[in-house]
């Protein structure tokens, strides 16, 4: 063979491996899309530092962070392999997956990866309402949360399964505030923030003496067993100042991955987050102090990812029947 063509081939050789090379790169750098919520939402700000976590700490994966109509959008952007991953509430992601109430006949399969916030449903009332505990609430004129949201349906199916059925009045938070305050309605049910009172519930409450009810036992262990979609979680004394310790249900805000995404991926990711807490609770102070692996196994609702069930495993933790991989 001559040398000009012996370069010329050799060439052809290199070009062709230069090629392969990349595309192997290409193909080895996984990007995934997340599905959060509003930009104007604190919890769009929690879902920029997991992306920052998952840039800086995974190699061959790169993500990025969509604003979004956050659970019920991000629920059908992952049916439609349109986000990998994302932002859903623990009740709307167990209504999704066993096909119930708005999912009915069209169940959508999603895999729990971790929650990383509960929001305890408060059931706040004026101190002279006359109202002691859940029972009492029949015929009253309660707020069940804010219309559309996920206080207001969950609040309406915790007062159905324990039997009351308070006289409801709808509205937003200031009109809400406003008639507690003037006594034209005598409570409402609000999420918390963590262990503390909202702000809202502490503005009533500056001025307005309140009391918030808490379950007895026997509507806890009703909550356990007719309702699986919700937690039962006791709060502790000094939710507010002299508020004693309560009971009360909540539901967790978590992040749902596609059943598609692979293991090894799934389990890099809940490790990454695990084991850097510190730019979550910079972006969302809610988390801070918060055991996310135990708040995951306590509040969490479908089955975990093999990848995130692993990490838990290996951490020595028992995942519980609910929550064991489906696969």
């Amino acid at each position: 063979m001559n040398a000009p063509m012996k370069r010329l081939l050799t060439g052809v050789v290199v070009s062709t491996a230069i090629v392969s090379s990349s595309v192997s790169i290409v193909q080895a750098n996984e990007r995934l899309l997340i599905g959060s919520t509003s930009s104007s939402s604190s919890h769009y700000g929690y879902f920029v530092a997991v992306n920052q976590i998952i840039n800086a700490e995974l190699e061959g994966v790169s993500t990025s962070v969509a604003e979004t109509g956050a659970t019920v959008d991000n629920l059908r952007r992952l049916s439609r392999n349109q986000i990998d991953m994302g932002l859903v509430t623990t009740n709307t992601g167990f209504h999704a997956y066993s096909g119930l109430g708005d999912f009915e006949n069209r169940p959508i399969d999603t895999r729990l990866l971790w929650v990383y916030t509960v929001a305890p449903q408060n059931v706040a009332v004026r101190e002279d309402a006359g109202v002691s505990s859940l029972a009492d609430l029949e015929g009253v004129r309660l707020n069940p949360g804010i219309t559309g949201s996920a206080s207001e349906s969950t609040t309406e199916s915790v007062m159905e399964t324990l039997g009351i059925m308070p006289d409801y009045v709808r509205g937003s938070t200031t009109d809400v505030v406003d008639s507690i305050k003037d006594g034209r309605i005598q409570g409402y049910v609000k999420s918390g923030v963590g262990d503390r009172l909202d702000g809202s519930t502490m503005d009533i409450a500056t001025f307005t003496p309140i009391d918030v009810l808490s379950l007895s036992d026997e509507q806890a262990n009703t909550l356990r067993t007719e309702m699986p979609d919700v937690a039962v979680v006791d709060i502790p004394e000094g939710a507010a100042e002299g508020l004693p310790a309560y009971t009360t249900w909540a539901f967790g805000v978590a992040v749902h991955a596609h059943p598609d995404m692979d293991e090894e991926t799934a389990y890099q990711i809940t490790k990454a987050v695990m084991e850097n807490p510190e730019p979550q609770a910079n972006a969302f102070p809610a988390v801070e102090d918060v055991d996310l692996a135990q708040m995951t196994l306590d509040v969490g609702t479908v089955p975990l990812h093999a990848g995130a069930a692993r990490y838990f495993e290996e951490q020595g933790m028992k995942i519980p029947d609910a929550l064991q991989p489906a696969e």
